[in-house]
């Protein structure tokens, strides 16, 4: 605690430097720290460099033996260029501890780690994969509900109250906007180029696959790339999102109590990511079930179309549907996503993708042409 503040103390740098060096290097001692800037030169001329992705210090270093050796501790800073999560920043250190040493002349690695909470270093050098421990849903997953409905053709009153629950759960869940400067364009950039959006799951079709040639998925990807210009600038759309809610990752137990798996993408988007990631469901799973859209799907389909968009802050989802629209139909078309679909299934998902994308604004009763 601080004496004149009462509060705890700010971490002190030169005391963190001397704890990663010591657990490093035993035996050694610092001798001597210096921050380095972003340019390696002397600076202040046309080509000097003014950003770079941390703030590294030099760190003149006594071995147990009296040799010295300057070592450089680097550290990464929030910006838009992809490190904006600290996910993000810890895959840079990661990517770095293991590829450095593959490069001749390189600068070695001595180790790899992260500054605790409480200001301590905690090496990471030993460490391999990654691991997330959560708790347990009970329930079924709501992929569950659509199949029997597939199945019997007809929607249950309670699976119209089911399906007003999520589309009510979305609302409330955009009605908060997201804070973080940069991460709706950061958003629309992973819609199109990450490698699980566009750009990632069109290179994991192969080229063979019936209803999805190569040209046709080429098209499709030049037509997102015009999406991303056109959703670039629209950051008032920034708001809070699960970003994968497929029935999948969405459980009811019992008393229809919802609990929700793996939020992601930052948690931040556009609302259209989440209510076409759902929506398009209801198509997909009567694609392939004769009579199942008549007899119960189109009616959560249109339910669920009907709530979101009676909430006043649902305007412009519609507007910027269609490159989110096309993402997740890509993914449910995709053999190595869904072996099982039909060529038939798949032409009529990438059929409804391409009338969207040409579209200004996306049309729900769109999807009422795969079943006529």
């Amino acid at each position: 605690m601080s004496a004149t503040t009462g509060l705890p103390a700010e971490p002190d740098p030169s005391r963190q430097l001397r704890e990663i060096v010591e657990a490093a290097l035993p035996g050694a001692r610092v001798e001597e720290i210096t921050t380095l800037g972003p340019d390696g030169g002397p600076g202040h001329d046309l080509t000097e460099k003014a950003a770079g992705y941390g703030v590294p210090r030099r760190i003149t270093v006594v071995r147990r033996d009296g040799s010295r050796q300057r070592l450089v501790l680097h550290t990464s800073t929030a910006n838009a260029f992809g490190h904006d999560r600290r996910a993000d920043r810890a895959a840079e250190m990661l990517l770095a501890f293991d590829t450095f040493g593959s490069i001749p002349a390189h600068v070695e690695v001595v180790d790899v780690g992260s500054l605790t909470r409480d200001g301590r270093s905690l090496s990471l050098r030993d460490a391999g994969e990654f691991y997330l421990l959560t708790t347990y849903a009970e329930g079924d997953v709501y992929a569950a509900d659509l199949r029997r409905i597939a199945r019997e053709r007809r929607a249950r009153p309670e699976d119209l109250a089911r399906c007003e629950a999520l589309a009510r759960y979305l609302i409330a869940l955009h009605g908060q906007q997201g804070a973080q400067p940069g991460s709706y364009r950061r958003a629309v950039r992973d819609l199109v180029g990450h490698g699980e959006g566009v750009f990632g799951i069109i290179d994991g079709y192969p080229d063979d696959a019936p209803g999805a040639p190569p040209a046709r998925l080429q098209d499709i990807e030049r037509r997102c790339v015009e999406w991303r210009w056109k959703l670039r600038g629209k950051d008032h759309r920034l708001a809070r999102t699960h970003g994968d809610f497929h029935p999948f990752n969405i459980v009811f137990d019992g008393a229809s109590r919802l609990t929700l798996l793996d939020t992601s993408r930052g948690s931040q988007g556009d609302p259209a990511d989440d209510v076409t990631c759902l929506a398009i469901n209801y198509v997909f799973f009567a694609l392939d079930a004769p009579g199942a859209w008549q007899g119960g799907l189109r009616a959560l389909w249109r339910r669920f179309w009907e709530v979101y968009l009676g909430w006043s802050g649902a305007a412009g989802v519609l507007d910027a549907a269609a490159p989110f629209l096309a993402w997740r139909a890509l993914v449910l078309a995709n053999p190595g996503w869904y072996p099982a679909v039909t060529p038939r299934a798949r032409d009529a998902l990438l059929t409804l993708v391409e009338r969207a994308l040409d579209a200004p604004r996306f049309d729900p009763a769109d999807a009422e042409g795969l079943f006529a």
